[in-house]
């Protein structure tokens, strides 16, 4: 068999190289090589499709709500990140995906890794048909509780699309003076892709900004606490008193 002249190494270099529509040729046509290392490869390969199809699967079931309303134009996900930090805004993302998206491993941020989530912020800023970022302030917080400020941020969010939506899917909440169909999905980041997109770069977006304030406020930790309460965030706080980033409202146990 000409296969067997072939080493190994240049074999996987022919797995890597392959599409998906050119696996199962590659498969009939190795499956007689009898060598371990070939035979490994090719249920490797085979493990991956399968993952791949059930990651597929998964990703269709989280699109019920889409395909329910996408008779009745653009549908956005919206979604919130930091309602509970004692430092720190309150993030809102909008997203509009395309109707046939093909984007995989979409879920709530909090499920996915930093590197994952990075990885999908890129995927969806360049593929969405439009992606909007609000923000509520510390000081906005304190002024007008965390709630309004969370919704404050969403219709900053929507504000700033490029394309209107014709149809809301929020996680959990409706937003107050918004003249948009809202449909609101508890866990929603979990059923809807929309959402859950809306939930990474929100996600994102945030977590780069804390970071960014470690840098000038150092101490806190907030590169790694993202201004959620930790034990170390809480011992600085004690010590060194609160920054011009922490919420006022949120710390008066603590100072």
């Amino acid at each position: 068999m000409t296969e067997k002249k072939q080493s190994i190494s240049a074999i996987r270099e022919i797995f890597a190289a392959a599409s998906e529509t050119e696996l199962p040729a590659l498969y009939l046509e190795y499956e007689e090589d009898s060598r371990a290392g070939v035979q490994n490869l090719i249920q490797k390969y085979q493990k991956q499709e399968e993952a791949l199809k059930k990651e597929r699967e998964r990703t269709e079931q989280m699109k019920i709500y889409e395909h329910k309303y996408e008779d009745l134009g653009w549908i956005c996900g919206i979604d919130e990140v930091g309602r509970g930090p004692l430092a720190g805004p309150v993030v809102a993302g909008a997203v509009i995906l395309p109707r046939d998206s093909k984007i995989l491993h979409l879920n709530d941020s909090k499920q996915l890794t930093a590197k994952k989530r990075d990885e999908l912020y890129d995927v969806i800023m360049r593929e969405a048909v439009a992606v909007g970022i609000g923000y509520a302030s510390p000081a906005r917080i304190d002024e007008i509780n965390i709630l309004q400020a969370t919704y404050e941020a969403m219709r900053e969010a929507i504000s700033k699309l490029s394309v209107k939506p014709d149809v809301l899917l929020n996680d959990a909440v409706k937003i107050p003076q918004v003249d948009i169909r809202q449909v609101p999905i508890i866990k929603g980041d979990a059923k809807s892709v929309s959402i859950a997109a809306a939930s990474i770069i929100a996600k994102v977006t945030r977590d780069r900004l804390m970071e960014e304030y470690d840098k000038v406020l150092p101490g806190y930790g907030f590169a790694s606490n993202k201004g959620y309460g930790s034990a170390e965030h809480i011992a600085a706080l004690k010590e060194i008193g609160p920054s011009p980033i922490h919420r006022q409202s949120f710390i008066g146990h603590f100072v």
